[in-house]
């Protein structure tokens, strides 16, 4: 792969997980102004299943935010990778942090940038789920 196909690729990962790590904030934090709303317009629920569903959806928020830490962590990951010149050296330099921060064991081999964008997909599920589930936690917690 040439170096600028390489760089342009890690760069544009990068800015997109920085989005994906944006988007879910905004989102809970319009969900945490327009909480007193549903509830004046609901009325105080105090069944056990909202009460349950509101702390899924506290949990589910927790994760959420979780996730887009992890998420801003890995974008500066892949800018550190655009800045090398070629995978090889990226991938180490990576390795290298990852080892210092004592995150990862300094022997865990190089993996290519498609194996770590893979990776990174895994966890953009997971805050997928986590902000689905918010979602109908908080639905279900306002309104049964």
């Amino acid at each position: 792969m040439k170096s600028d196909a390489y760089q342009d690729r890690a760069e544009a990962f990068a800015a997109g997980l920085m989005v994906q790590a944006a988007w879910p904030l905004l989102l809970l934090a319009a969900a945490l102004m327009a909480a007193p709303i549903i509830g004046a317009v609901a009325g105080p629920q105090a069944t056990p299943i909202s009460a349950a569903a509101w702390l899924i959806a506290a949990a589910s928020a927790a994760a959420t935010l979780a996730y887009s830490a992890l998420l801003v962590f890995d974008a500066l990951l892949f800018r550190l990778m655009a800045s090398h010149a070629s995978e090889a050296a990226a991938g180490a330099a990576v390795d290298e942090v990852l080892a210092r921060m004592r995150l990862k064991p300094p022997s865990a081999g190089g993996r290519s940038l498609d194996r770590r964008m893979a990776g990174t997909h895994r966890l953009l599920a997971r805050q997928r789920i986590a902000i689905g589930l918010f979602g109908a936690a908080s639905l279900v917690a306002a309104f049964v």
